[in-house]
């Protein structure tokens, strides 16, 4: 809601500054989210009037005027703005003055003429984005007086970030209220005396929807002169609280509705027929709205009728053809309540709104719309004349405004401090709040303005509210802490991340609702039953729970692709969803932390000291291997709807698999546009944070003896049975076999293979003689030869 800060200043007494005023009210739950001055800073400009226009001698659209500047003898200025006449009464800037833009005016000669200032338009003094000529002033505007003052331009325009509980102070008073309670000040609010009636003529009400409609009042006035001019004071504020200036019969009800809350509404009398009514639409009915759009009107929408048509969707818009025009001379003024359920929604059920079912759908104070009747009449006779029938109103059963009790030990329990009875008394009486004390408890009945007072805890925000929320301590919390112990067994999440960082991984974090695509390319899950689909998706393309972080890995790959970053390391950390078997009807989930990776581009950076080539399935095995060290990885084939069937392998840990590595099978490469295949990996978390706890061995201080075995195998006999099978065999001197050398070729024969290992042997409490060398290195050639038909290599 906008308005401006002077007209607010006429309805309650502060002497708080602006910005001092804009904190209150933000520390008070109604946020100032913007406070700007309604112009711009400039000096000397006063009220002048022109008393004489002579064309220029040397310029034809140029004019020599002579002007009233309330300074003694008139000034000669020379003006080429074609709206000039004489007796018009305008803003003039005298020599000196500094306009917005760091614009000095000074003496000058134009074309010949000395012109001792400027006349000057609405844009030119930074009141307007647009302007076709001078500024045009009332006649009645006092000559010398500041342009500044006139206009009231040192104004501000507030704008409030309202919640929708507070409907009340979607109006000046409201807001006028709520300063004068927490400012402490006195409340200036209107005195509307009734008007009296000068004429008979009146149109009866029925309300035929008591429960959308419960009250209603309406008046007729005739005589009245639509086309008079709209003050400009009530122009000036209306188009400070973003409202454009129409017509002053349209004007003065959207003046009223800003002042006091209460939206009106008046129908040309003439096109009514017989009584008004408030009733629910009938079938196949339909209007033409003032915004020119023809609806067909639902049977849940109320309806403001006479006898015959419909005139206008209640609290909502009304209708073009019982509309006011500037040929109006005789008015059905309207002034009612709604109830908020029978307007909430119905507007935007049609692609639209408006400032009434804005108001209306949050609840209009009920107690002021026979107030708001008298003011809008006072009004209208006041400008555009005219005479006053009798105030119909037809009443139903209003909303019962049920008592509060508010507990002193509670509020103060809630808020965190200490209030005595007699400040929180104070508090409500500054508020309006009506109450009865019983002992500490407080009996609270809830004004006909405020909707949003139901239970406790309402008033107990009020309290914590008007006492100012930042005069709330916040003590910092103590207690007796106690150091959570570091298991030796798990290392830090923290430190896993930091240990992939240091090989050169970014973190990312993704969403955990993925495309269904990924997981039916990912994880091959392309049944309704494996799938967790989100009963709400925040987006169509985000339906499904992963169930696998390689999704959201290859679009984050995807995505700096095309931001040309050709080499890419990224990690992430995050939950992966199962659905698991249950013995219930009730489906059970799993879900689990895993750690994925991706690798692509380059194996190292760029540059002189290294030969470019690209990662593969080795680099990020080894990357693996560091992560999880000094635990010993085993790795075999796997078979994995993302990988690549020979380029993928399950990852193990002491015989349990903990995830798996490789490439991108080369149909997802292919689908996903991508130049090569990225290295990928998943591990279970769980398994990656735990680490062996270290266990004292005795360093050898004697050298280690060294010795190479050369074997022939067969080509299918694979590494790692081949080294399972040697670990129960080997002598205890042996400390490390590597396999350092595979060759196939000349030499070898088909469908063999040769593999080299390096043998370290070493003792603690001495050094090794030859012999015991030998009988280790025998015992080797003998578990070969025997359980893998190991032949040794010539």
């Amino acid at each position: 809601m906008k308005f401006s800060e002077s007209w607010l200043r006429t309805l309650v007494d502060t002497k708080l500054s602006s910005e001092e005023l804009s904190h209150l009210l933000t520390m008070a739950g109604l946020e100032v989210e913007g406070l700007e001055p309604v112009a711009p800073q400039f000096n000397d400009v006063v009220v002048a009037q022109v008393l004489e226009v002579v064309k220029h001698p040397d310029a034809d659209r140029l004019n020599v005027c002579k002007v009233d500047t309330g300074r003694g003898e008139p000034t000669t200025i020379v003006c080429g703005a074609p709206n000039v006449a004489v007796g018009l009464r305008v803003p003039c800037a005298l020599p000196g003055a500094k306009l917005p833009g760091d614009f000095v005016i000074k003496i000058a000669k134009v074309r010949g003429i000395e012109s001792s200032g400027m006349l000057c338009s609405a844009k030119e003094l930074g009141i307007a984005d647009e302007a076709s000529g001078l500024l045009v002033l009332p006649t009645d505007a006092p000559v010398g007086q500041s342009i500044r003052q006139y206009l009231d331009l040192d104004d501000n325009q507030f704008e409030l970030k309202l919640t929708p509980n507070r409907a009340d102070c979607l109006s000046l008073t409201g807001v006028a209220r709520e300063v004068a309670a927490i400012a402490g000040a006195q409340a200036k609010l209107i005195e509307v005396p009734e008007v009296t009636a000068s004429i008979t003529d009146q149109r009866a009400v029925v309300l035929d929807a008591p429960a959308a409609c419960p009250l209603y009042f309406g008046r007729v006035l005739k005589g009245v002169n639509a086309k008079a001019s709209t003050p400009e004071w009530i122009k000036r504020r209306l188009e400070r609280s973003a409202i454009r200036s129409i017509s002053a019969l349209v004007d003065v009800t959207n003046y009223v509705m800003l002042e006091l809350g209460q939206p009106l509404h008046a129908f040309d009398n003439t096109k009514l027929e017989g009584a008004v009514h408030a009733r629910m639409a009938k079938p196949e009915e339909k209007l033409l709205l003032l915004n020119e759009q023809i609806i067909a009107i639902d049977a849940d929408i109320l309806v403001i009728a006479d006898d015959a048509k419909p005139l206008a969707m209640a609290g909502i818009m009304g209708g073009e053809e019982s509309g006011i025009t500037l040929e109006t001379s005789e008015l059905f003024l309207e002034s009612a309540f709604f109830a908020p359920k029978a307007i909430a929604g119905r507007a935007r059920r049609y692609g639209f709104g408006s400032d009434a079912s804005h108001r209306f759908e949050r609840g209009v104070d009920f107690g002021g719309a026979r107030r708001a009747i008298e003011r809008a009449t006072q009004l209208i006779i006041d400008i555009c004349g005219g005479a006053a029938g009798p105030v119909i109103e037809a009443r139903a059963e209003m909303p019962a405004r049920k008592p509060v009790r508010l507990r002193t030990a509670r509020a103060c329990a809630v808020i965190g401090m200490t209030f005595s009875p007699e400040q929180i008394a104070g508090l409500f009486n500054g508020l309006g709040l009506p109450f009865v004390r019983e002992a500490d408890d407080f009996l609270v009945t809830p004004p006909t303005w405020r909707f949003d007072i139901e239970i406790e805890e309402d008033l107990i925000e009020e309290i914590a509210r008007l006492h100012g929320y930042d005069n709330i301590p916040a003590p910092a919390p103590c207690g007796n802490l106690k150091m959570m112990v570091q298991p030796e067994a798990q290392r830090p999440a923290a430190r896993v991340r930091q240990l992939l960082v240091d090989r050169g991984y970014q973190e990312v974090v993704n969403f955990a609702f993925v495309e269904e695509s990924w997981e039916a390319d990912f994880a091959a899950k392309t049944a309704e039953i494996d799938l967790i689909r989100l009963a709400n998706p925040i987006a169509s393309q985000m339906a499904v729970m992963r169930s696998t972080l390689f999704g959201g890995l290859i679009s984050n790959l995807l995505t700096n692709l095309k931001r040309k970053q050709n080499r890419v390391r990224l990690f992430e950390t995050g939950r992966a969803f199962e659905r698991i078997a249950s013995a219930t009807p009730v489906p059970g989930f799993a879900q689990s932390w895993k750690l994925s990776g991706l690798a692509y581009g380059g194996a190292l950076p760029e540059g002189w000291g290294s030969a470019s080539r690209k990662v593969d399935f080795f680099d990020v095995k080894g990357d693996l291997e560091a992560l999880l060290a000094p635990a010993q990885l085993r790795f075999e084939k796997l078979a994995h709807p993302a990988l690549h069937p020979g380029r993928s392998a399950r990852v193990l840990l002491d015989n349990r698999e903990i995830g798996c590595l490789g490439e991108l099978h080369p149909e997802w490469v292919q689908k996903y546009d991508l130049p090569q295949a990225p290295v990928v990996f998943e591990l279970d978390f769980d398994a990656v944070k735990a680490v062996l706890v270290p266990v004292y061995a005795e360093v050898s201080k004697f050298p280690p003896v060294i010795r190479d075995l050369a074997i022939v195998v067969d080509q299918d006999v694979a590494l790692q049975t081949l080294l399972d099978g040697l670990k129960g065999q080997v002598s205890s001197l042996v400390q490390d076999i590597q396999l350092f050398d595979v060759y196939v070729g000349k030499g070898v024969p088909e469908n063999k293979k040769s593999l080299a290992f390096r043998i370290v042997m070493q003792d603690t409490q001495r050094t090794l003689q030859d012999s015991e060398v030998d009988a280790a290195m025998q015992q080797l050639v003998s578990c070969l030869e025997q359980a893998f038909g190991a032949q040794l290599r010539a």
